[in-house]
């Protein structure tokens, strides 16, 4: 019930807030975003139903297939994809006029495939083959995001890897280890891009963490959207000026493009205020306590891992996106989960609650 009421809640506000924005803007195609919305919020539901009904076990012998599937969506975005702002991440069904990123469905199929090879048996999270298995599995739709370009939504693959692996019980050595490893690898791939030895972000990313740290370097380009979100967020004061009132989206000062997705939070902060992002931020709270509820309530290894991947995805979407708005995270192009627009991510967070739902069903018959 606690998930269906934060997830219910959560939904709505999106709704509330894209139709805020497409108003504003005035134009014809931006007044029917909360329509179209509703089409992907009614179709999440039904694939929320179809998983929470059903016996989530059975996922398990079908996770590598899964896997495989959405593996090859992502090689066949690479050649086949829509491009859009010089991104190769959609597919287009042209006769149904459907449009997917495979990237989002990519964060379930790792979920579903890790937690099915950590809770297999015979499996120890902390052998060496068992961490190269695990990093091998992550690596591989990982690199296929990266090389669309979403470095964004490869980076997840990281949070909720480190949560799963953390569950499964890895030993204290093995993190200071990577933690290691990884500032090691940072520390060279700073000087690889400083230096320019063999650069693997694209120019548009290392302006974004380079106008991150330096807001005033380029705030009529790179750092505008970021810039003006700031200050739509400053100017909501303690309540707001009101739902569909907000002025940095209805001026355009908030572009078109960012204002119902990657910044929207930037409108609820300036029509809601502070008040109505702390009622946000309780309500995703609500539903991390829920997922982490089913994980630590369920007796099944298989289902724990799957319901704290999605608390990771969740969580992570949730504080980069905000991160973006109050200036705290680069930006990355990450939606505010459930309230952004778009329709992959709302099938994906479905899809995954809905089979966390069937967890928390079964944990009795399970034990």
């Amino acid at each position: 019930m606690l998930q269906l009421l934060s997830l219910g809640a959560l939904l709505l506000y999106g709704l509330i807030f894209i139709y805020s924005t497409g108003e504003q803007i005035g134009t014809p195609a931006a007044a029917s975003f909360w329509l179209k919305q509703v089409q992907w919020i009614l179709l999440g539901i039904c694939v929320w139903t179809f998983f929470a009904v059903g016996d989530y076990r059975t996922l398990k012998p079908l996770s590598w297939i899964i896997y495989a599937a959405i593996a090859f969506l992502l090689l066949l975005v690479l050649f086949f994809g829509t491009k859009v702002y010089g991104a190769r991440r959609w597919l287009v069904f042209g006769g149904i006029g459907l449009r997917i990123q495979p990237s989002e469905f990519a964060k379930l199929s790792v979920i579903l495939y890790l937690s099915a090879l950590m809770s297999s048996h015979g499996f120890n999270i902390n052998r060496l083959r068992s961490l190269l298995l695990v990093a091998a599995v992550v690596g591989v739709p990982f690199l296929l995001i990266v090389r669309e370009p979403d470095l964004g939504s490869a980076l997840i693959l990281i949070p909720l890897t480190g949560a799963i692996i953390f569950t499964a019980g890895i030993k204290w050595r093995y993190i200071f280890t990577a933690l290691i490893v990884a500032t090691v690898v940072l520390t060279a791939e700073i000087l690889n891009e400083t230096y320019k030895i063999h650069p693997f972000l694209k120019d548009y990313q290392k302006e974004r963490i380079l106008t991150f740290l330096d807001p005033e370097r380029d705030i009529q380009n790179r750092g505008y959207n970021q810039f003006q979100a700031r200050l739509a967020v400053g100017s909501g004061g303690f309540t707001g000026k009101g739902i569909g009132k907000g002025t940095q989206n209805a001026l355009g000062f908030l572009p078109q493009s960012v204002s119902n997705n990657d910044f929207i939070f930037s409108v609820i902060a300036e029509e809601t205020g502070f008040f109505g992002c702390m009622v946000l931020l309780s309500t995703y709270i609500l539903l991390l306590v829920s997922v982490l509820r089913t994980a630590f309530m369920t007796p099944d290894h298989y289902g724990r891992y799957i319901a704290v991947g999605m608390a990771a995805v969740i969580f992570s979407h949730m504080f980069i996106n905000i991160g973006m708005s109050i200036g705290v995270s680069p930006v990355t192009g990450l939606s505010l989960p459930f309230v952004s627009y778009g329709g992959s991510f709302i099938l994906f967070a479905m899809s995954g609650l809905g089979i966390c739902q069937s967890i928390y069903r079964f944990r009795k018959e399970v034990a």
